[in-house]
């Protein structure tokens, strides 16, 4: 047996017989310890600082240990963890949106103006753009199960003194807190590519997606009942009711970071005599593995990508307007439904239309998302990536046209029936979903490695300027054309206007999209970084199909080469992941230099949400 494996208890070993190729190599029987579904020979030696093999101490990678990860739980339990995602992206979502109808209270309990009240709408959302990148690389580092709770916790906390605030500034501290403690999509989409391999996330991140925008309309249709029938602090007080019953379900989900997965199985292979180690355990100890240095690195990259990486720049600006519009709609929908006289609850139970947009818009997805799984038949690399624009090519063009209908339902009675403007409101729904939808769907598959930055832009974008619209919605319906009935249209067309020439950069990327990705250093890495792996991932996939399959059956019915030759390659791969270049880094470091804080949004994992899925 190799250096550094010792005996093992029995019952925790199984022996299996390697008998050669499929065409059948002659070769003697072998002997392959498998111990708790890992074949602990096979693991690559670990890779010393001075980049010579370490064979006391063997390496758990996540292709030697895909059973035990997230991608390996059964459908029922990946969807039972979905589903609490989906509950908590709700009640985050819905405590961001909840907010406006607390407004008209504030404003008599504190005898301030409704501008100054909104101030507390504007800062939760712009700390919340920055609170996600914040979030996003501890749970990379101490999984997403912690963080999750731990920003679930802070968020719940923050709801009482809101509700008890004696002043208002009072309220807009804690409003603060409360936005820069949310860790919101930057987690439940990495929980998504912890259990999906990339050809297969679409399903997965189409119902996170749902949540997200879901939460926002659920807010003013509950939030009418409690302006009209209870005092404003029952907007804090039911966020904290939904906040603890959605931090209680989540606190029943397994842990699903893989790097954490692996260290624990790594430790419980050490108690049985193995010396395997998983490759964040190698870095070092906690405090060891934070590179400051590095991690603010990598905080700033999707910002970085917003200026400097066309396709982030202009899609997420679309993407941050389409979400702004929902905030409008939540100062501004009272405005146009008070001409037919609409109560809080009827205008609150308006925003159905909206949903109703969510729910086709999903459904469409559902469709063309099961044309997409047909011609990538697992594998990304089978499908362009312009071709997860095509659906939004035909859905964003309802953005402008149900602004401009809207802008002209806005007359009201008696012309106009009231469900006229609902009408088009599902539209906006429509587009809303779609863009959101498919601009990380498309980040994904363009970044790969750097997706997560990618997609980090967007969601920038979107909690950015929703929250710079709670500022600006009310004084612009109602400063433009004032006194005369053209006061609500008009606002609404320049809007429609703004949303047309938006829409350009779609046409424009599906159809020269290849040529910005050549463009972009970090785009032309992906076909490397994708393939450096490839065919040892898919026979670790293989293996985990079928619990009756061993290591060394899985083999026979897997390729065996790569474009480097051959999967003995593995100790290379890992001493590159020291590197950096396994990782998707631009350049390599020196061995043991990237640290567990480095690896954060660009692992390879998040590579999966093609890795936002």
């Amino acid at each position: 047996m190799a250096s550094g494996v010792r005996s093992a208890p029995k019952e925790l070993v199984a022996s299996v017989r390697d008998l050669g190729s499929a065409a059948g190599s002659g070769d003697p029987e072998k002997e392959a310890v498998v111990v708790n579904g890992i074949e602990v020979e096979s693991l690559p030696f670990a890779t010393s600082a001075d980049g010579t093999q370490d064979p006391s101490r063997r390496v758990l990678t996540e292709e030697k240990g895909y059973k035990h990860l997230g991608f390996a739980f059964s459908e029922r339990r990946k969807w039972l963890v979905l589903t609490s995602i989906f509950i908590v992206q709700i009640s985050m979502n819905f405590n961001a949106a909840i907010y406006a109808n607390a407004v008209p209270g504030m404003k008599t309990t504190f005898g301030i103006s409704a501008s100054k009240a909104r101030l507390g709408q504007f800062i939760f959302l712009v700390m919340y753009a920055f609170g996600c990148e914040l979030w996003a690389p501890w749970s990379e580092e101490l999984g997403r199960y912690c963080v999750l709770q731990w920003s679930l916790g802070l968020v719940n906390l923050w709801q009482i003194p809101c509700a008890l605030a004696p002043s208002f500034w009072m309220v807009f501290a804690f409003r603060a807190l409360g936005g820069l403690s949310s860790a919101g999509g930057s987690v439940t989409l990495g929980m998504v590519a912890d259990m999906w391999e990339p050809a297969d996330q679409q399903y997965a991140v189409a119902f996170v997606v749902l949540s997200s925008v879901a939460g926002s309309v659920v807010a003013p249709i509950a939030g009418g009942f409690i302006t009209q029938y209870l005092a404003w602090t029952w907007v804090f007080w039911i966020s904290l009711i939904f906040g603890v019953v959605a931090q209680a379900i989540h606190a029943f989900t397994p842990e699903t970071r893989a790097s954490v997965m692996l260290a624990k199985q790594a430790k419980l292979l050490r108690k049985q005599g193995y010396e395997v180690y998983a490759e964040q355990e190698l870095a070092g100890s906690f405090r060891k593995r934070i590179d400051f240095k590095e991690a603010f690195k990598l905080m700033w990259r999707p910002y970085q990508f917003l200026l400097t990486e066309p396709i982030v720049g202009f899609l997420s600006l679309l993407s941050g307007f389409s979400d702004a519009l929902i905030f409008v709609g939540l100062e501004s929908f009272g405005l146009v439904l008070a001409k037919w006289n609409f109560d809080h609850v009827q205008v609150g139970l308006a925003f159905i239309g909206l949903m109703v947009g969510y729910v086709i818009a999903y459904a469409l997805y559902m469709w063309d998302y099961k044309k997409q799984r047909a011609i990538m038949q697992g594998d990304t690399a089978n499908m362009a990536p312009e071709r997860r624009l095509r659906l939004l090519l035909w859905l964003v063009a309802l953005e402008p046209i149900g602004l401009f209908g809207f802008a002209w339902t806005s007359l009201g009675p008696p012309a106009v029936h009231w469900i006229a403007p609902l009408i088009f409101t599902a539209l906006i729904g429509i587009a809303n979903f779609a863009i959101y939808m498919a601009t990380i769907d498309y980040m994904v598959a363009a970044y790969g490695p750097y997706s997560a930055s990618a997609t980090g832009g967007n969601g920038f974008c979107r909690d950015f300027l929703a929250g710079i619209a709670a500022l600006y919605a009310t004084p612009f319906y109602t400063s433009i054309a004032k006194g005369t009935r053209w006061q609500l249209t008009v606002p609404s067309l320049i809007l429609s206007a703004i949303a047309l020439v938006g829409t350009l950069p779609v046409y424009y990327f599906y159809v020269r999209g290849e040529d910005a990705r050549n463009k972009s250093k970090y785009a032309k890495q992906l076909a490397d970084a994708r393939a450096e792996k490839r065919d040892e991932r898919q026979e670790a996939i293989t293996r985990a199909s079928s619990r009756n399959t061993t290591p060394a059956q899985s083999r026979r019915t897997t390729p065996t080469t790569s474009r480097r030759g051959s999967l003995e390659v593995a100790p290379t791969i890992y001493q590159r992941s020291l590197a950096g270049k396994a990782r998707g880094y631009e350049t390599p470091t020196k061995a043991g230099s990237i640290k567990g804080m480095a690896t954060v949004s660009e692992s390879a994992e998040m590579a999966r949400r093609e890795s936002a899925a």
